[in-house]
């Protein structure tokens, strides 16, 4: 197991340099030069003051010494400095993502278990009037546009019957403190949580459906049945645990992509996380910081797929760990 996670992680840090190399060029090719975005905010349009901007922030230099430095800092885990936030990236980052590791977080434990729970119904059911609502439902909420969601759910609890705050990460001025706080940004959690979990919660719903029909027509699970176990057993040691196999690959996929992939939800509902982090930085040709959530949210995708490799034994002990 130890040189399973070694190889992994080697693997994982060429993967790592591939991909800031990559989105390094990308970012590059982009339109707009942040010097001048910056002289603009200042209301100075001198070409004078144009290149001492670039010169300063060494945006002046070949691509390739500009490659060499970006690639050695992060080497020493030093993601630039935001010449716009005029603040070191990681402390952008770093301030910015335990809000958004919350709502993902707390988005995806209630899509997986909401998904397996509400799969495992309706696979149980088959065929019956809860399958077909349960698959409805699903088909609904993941054909519904996100933000679509989001501003309905806003004017539904929100602007209609007041129950939840809309906006933000806690409420402006209240200073609250203690267990107040928690329930104060458990309320502001609610929506954009949700908003995010009912599209995973139907694309869990509907893979757990599915696999567990197929394995309740395999061979040992018509052995388990002939030897007069409980159908309560049956359906929890061997056909859902077999079934969890396609639900875990997909979960840990997403798991990683949604703590990047919250843009969206963040710019509605103006949580303080990195995905609204990233879209002001593109708006704002900060280079380096939408540079660095990108190696970080790279990062997290990776660490959540050897997560996902690691899960995947104690799923199904017969699985043998291999590079």
């Amino acid at each position: 197991m130890l040189g399973f996670i070694t190889q992994r992680i080697m693997k994982a840090i060429v993967v790592l340099l591939a991909i800031v190399v990559l989105n390094f060029f990308l970012i590059r090719l982009a339109p707009g030069d942040p010097a001048v975005v910056m002289a603009g905010e200042a209301g100075a349009s001198d070409q004078l003051f144009v290149a001492q901007l670039r010169e300063k922030f060494g945006l002046d230099q070949p691509l390739p010494v500009q490659l060499y430095r970006y690639v050695k800092g992060i080497a020493t885990l030093d993601l630039g400095f935001s010449f716009r936030q005029q603040a070191p990236v990681s402390q952008l980052i770093l301030e910015r993502l335990p809000a958004t590791l919350l709502l993902t977080g707390t988005a995806f434990v209630i899509s997986l278990l909401s998904g397996v729970l509400f799969g495992t119904l309706a696979a149980r059911r088959a065929g019956s009037w809860a399958d077909t609502a349960i698959t409805i439902l699903a088909l609904i909420f993941y054909a519904t546009p996100l933000f679509w969601v989001a501003l309905m759910a806003i004017l539904l609890f929100s602007v209609t019957m007041d129950w939840l705050p809309s906006f933000g990460y806690e409420t402006v001025g209240a200073n609250y403190t203690g267990f107040a706080h928690v329930l104060d940004v458990a309320a502001h959690l609610i929506l954009p949580a949700m908003t995010i979990g009912l599209f995973f919660m139907a694309t869990y719903t509907r893979m757990t459906r599915a696999s567990m029909l197929e394995v309740k027509r395999l061979d040992f699970v018509k052995t388990a049945r002939a030897k007069g176990l409980r159908d309560a057993v049956i359906q929890r040691r061997h056909i859902l645990r077999n079934a969890l196999l396609p639900v875990v690959t997909l979960a840990g996929l997403q798991a990683g992509t949604l703590v990047g992939g919250a843009v969206l939800t963040e710019t509605v509902f103006a949580w303080p996380g990195i995905g609204r982090l990233m879209y002001e930085a593109l708006l704002q040709r900060d280079y380096n910081l939408l540079l660095g959530v990108f190696v970080v949210c790279s990062a997290m995708v990776l660490a959540f797929n050897l997560i996902t490799d690691l899960i995947y034994r104690s799923v199904d002990p017969r699985i043998e760990f291999a590079a």
